[in-house]
């Protein structure tokens, strides 16, 4: 039992590590700039994160079952420069955690960030773009995939370190997008 309790300590402690870390990369250019400013590259920070979708109860539980995610964390949280997250963390036991947020940063901002493996594509004609967003040696852990919706994105911000014994084979950014494909078409036409 004292294994469990470990475990899941673990898995808390590691959750909250990732969600200091993802407040840490997304101000825009390095520089904390007022909700709806301009990049040099002519990219725009959203006034809000869109409302039109709440990750934590508009997930289907279907979705997160097929992942096996459970034991989900408000993540909610604000960043210099108007930046800012709406939604929840999910852990899947002995395998990745994932938060899945609306967020005022829009593809077109994340887009002009230029992050190390930055891949543009479509999920159900929404646009959509996966980046790695950590320096350093994690840097293939995490995996941050951004769907377009009206006002910003959905993001599903993913850490899947290599010592998680059910998932830690398999890269970041394939699990992330894989959720991606299963939670976009849930997404209200209009968001």
């Amino acid at each position: 039992m004292a294994s469990r309790g470990n475990a899941v300590r673990g898995a808390v402690f590691a959750i909250g590590a990732v969600v200091l870390v993802g407040g840490c990369g997304s101000s825009t250019d390095g520089d904390a700039k007022p909700a709806g400013s301009t990049t040099s590259a002519g990219a725009t920070l959203a006034a809000a994160a869109p409302n039109s979708y709440a990750p934590c109860k508009d997930v289907p539980q279907s979705v997160l079952d097929s992942e096996n995610l459970g034991m989900h964390i408000s993540a909610d949280g604000d960043a210099t420069g108007g930046v800012q997250w709406r939604g929840c963390r999910w852990v899947r036991p002995n395998g990745y955690s994932v938060g899945i947020r609306t967020t005022n940063l829009t593809i077109d901002l994340i887009r002009s960030r230029n992050y190390p493996e930055t891949t543009e594509f479509t999920i159900g004609g929404r646009r959509a773009i996966s980046t790695r967003q950590f320096d350093g040696p994690f840097i293939n852990e995490a995996c941050t995939v951004n769907v377009e919706m009206k006002g910003g994105s959905l993001e599903f911000n993913l850490n899947n370190p290599p010592s998680n014994r059910d998932t830690g084979s398999t890269d970041s950014c394939v699990f992330a997008r894989g959720l991606a494909e299963k939670v976009t078409p849930t997404l209200p036409a209009n968001a």
